[in-house]
């Protein structure tokens, strides 16, 4: 079976004069969501063997809080993923399909893009799923997709299975 995640980054520093866009840091509330939504991923079974990272500092710090809990990941940060659209997304993770479950950790619009190019071709196991990947992308976000059969990954056999949010699994306090 062929698993894809892909992950927007968690939350972070608001942009200001003097802030390198590409330079943006977590925040504590971010560490702490990317921390939590690795946990749930390695609850459900989808430890990822590859991740693919965007160059950005939030990116690779989200990555970093993944994978100090994931464990046989293999973390390749690809400078090409930053801010990159739907062609560069879908060549990244063709290029990448060894691995039975893949991760791609990057940014908005082009993840939410993708990840509805996918939706739409290959659809969704969970109505519930697809309704929430419709309605929006937000930090610490992940879409969970696999298919049957093993292979490369093709859009149309992936399908949506589940839809995870930081804000499902704060304390009552953070929510």
């Amino acid at each position: 079976m062929k698993r894809l995640i892909l992950m927007r980054h968690a939350k972070t520093e608001p942009w200001s004069e003097g802030i390198d866009e590409c330079g943006r840091a977590l925040i504590p509330q971010g560490h702490g969501d990317a921390k939590r939504m690795a946990e749930e991923l390695v609850a459900l079974g989808w430890s990822p063997e590859r991740i693919l990272v965007s160059s950005a500092r939030r990116a690779r710090e989200t990555c970093a809080e993944v994978a100090a809990v994931v464990s046989g990941e293999k973390v390749r940060p690809m400078e090409s993923l930053y801010l990159t659209g739907l062609r560069g997304l879908a060549e990244a993770v063709s290029q990448n399909d060894r691995a039975a479950t893949l991760m791609v950790i990057g940014h908005n619009p082009g993840l939410h893009d993708f990840a509805l190019s996918i939706l739409r071709e290959g659809g969704a196991a969970d109505h519930q799923a697809s309704q929430r990947l419709n309605e929006k992308f937000p930090t610490s976000c992940a879409a969970l997709f696999e298919a049957e059969k093993d292979g490369a990954f093709q859009p149309a056999s992936l399908k949506l299975a589940r839809v995870l949010r930081a804000k499902d699994f704060r304390d009552g306090d953070d929510a």
